[in-house]
């Protein structure tokens, strides 16, 4: 299996041929690690000189990779960019993993001292990404409880082994005192002998087992102090982390109150722009109303110049118009006159209708009279 912990050595340092990311999975799947959950995203880590900007390590985005090692019942993320393995992170109980914005995480790796940072495509493989890890942790964390059982259960029969020693030394006090009472004589002698070399034969295996436990026990001791000290290590780097994620967080609360206040300022900007459009259309027409004004004076003081010529014509006209007036006058009083006239000839055609319609009527009598007259002087004449 890769070294945890380490970078392992790239493809060209150890003389093959570099595979890519397809290979390096592949040599881990035939070292007994296999792929649990995999996703593509572009690597980031910490600047080692700062602690606060990004560096890419990834050109591109990468195949980013959770592994499960069951010969050491431990995780990992790998990604491998190329020949170049650009994270090779355990995951530990003591691990979080943060999201910083709708697309960006990040978690710190004491053992390889950085802090490694992923973006993602979108918001949900950050989401299923942010999932994974905590399943994993939580799984490393159940693995590392059941160890320390383990531990505390070999370090409890170490610490029952090291009491049975000396109820067996007390039992071999006391078969010897047996032994002693016995060499006097008696008839069960040869019984206690036999019982007497059974109890030495017991009291030096039980020996070699306080001296295999006491082996033991040491080794337990010299393990818990090393875990002792791998974990006085392993806090103290929590707390620089937690002083760092505090710092960071700090400086990414800044950061967002100054992009806030950046939007802000661009939505002035924005509106000042809008503002200056909306001026500069109203300059263009009060340019373009000006031109059209300048235009018009043009125009004016052209007929401006005309006015003495029109002044002497509206003279002109102005008597032509009153000669005209006059003859308005003189022609309204002829038509008035003719007005009386044709009353006066309207009244004497209605005589003359009246005296001609008398006249008809005396003519129609005269006519009737005539007519009977004839038609006496034709039966007159008949008669004769």
């Amino acid at each position: 299996m890769c070294e945890v912990g380490t970078r392992p050595p790239l493809a060209a340092e150890r003389g093959e041929p570099p595979g890519g990311a397809a290979a390096a999975a592949e040599r881990c799947r035939d070292m007994g690690e296999q792929p649990i959950f995999t996703t593509r995203a572009h690597v980031f880590q910490i600047d080692p000189s700062t602690k606060k900007n990004w560096v890419p390590a990834s050109k591109q985005a990468v195949t980013v990779s959770y592994f499960y090692d069951s010969t050491r019942n431990s995780y990992r993320i790998i990604s491998v960019d190329g020949a170049k393995v650009i994270i090779n992170s355990t995951i530990t109980p003591n691990m979080t993993f943060t999201k910083t914005s709708q697309k960006f995480g990040q978690w710190a790796d004491s053992r390889a001292n950085t802090v490694f940072g992923l973006g993602f495509p979108s918001e949900q493989q950050l989401t299923k990404f942010a999932e994974k890890f905590q399943e994993v942790k939580e799984a490393a964390k159940l693995a590392r409880d059941r160890s320390q059982e383990k531990i505390e259960t070999s370090s409890n029969h170490s610490q029952e082994s090291g009491r049975e020693t000396p109820s067996s030394t007390r039992a071999s006090s006391v078969n010897g005192t047996d032994d002693e009472k016995a060499s006097h004589g008696g008839p069960a002698e040869a019984h206690l002998k036999s019982e007497n070399d059974k109890l030495k034969i017991a009291l030096a295996q039980s020996s070699s087992n306080v001296k295999k436990w006491e082996t033991e026990l040491q080794s337990l001791r010299e393990s818990n102090a090393r875990l002792s000290t791998a974990l006085q290590e392993s806090a103290a780097s929590i707390e620089h982390w937690k002083k760092q994620f505090s710092a960071c967080k700090e400086e990414n609360d800044q950061l967002r109150g100054k992009i806030e206040e950046l939007e802000e300022q661009c939505n002035e900007i924005n509106k000042e722009k809008e503002r200056n459009a909306q001026l500069s259309r109203r300059l263009q027409e009060l340019e373009t109303e000006l031109q059209d004004k300048e235009l018009e004076l043009e125009e004016l003081r052209k007929q401006g110049e005309i006015i003495p010529e029109l002044m002497s014509e509206c003279e002109s006209v102005s008597e032509q118009l009153q000669a005209a007036e006059k003859k308005n006058k003189d022609l309204e009083e002829k038509v008035r006159t003719l007005r009386t006239e044709v009353e006066e000839n309207k009244h004497r055609q209605t005589n003359l209708k009246t005296e001609l319609k008398n006249f008809l009527d005396v003519l129609d009598g005269k006519i009737d009279e005539l007519h009977d007259f004839r038609q006496g002087l034709s039966k007159l004449g008949v008669d004769n």
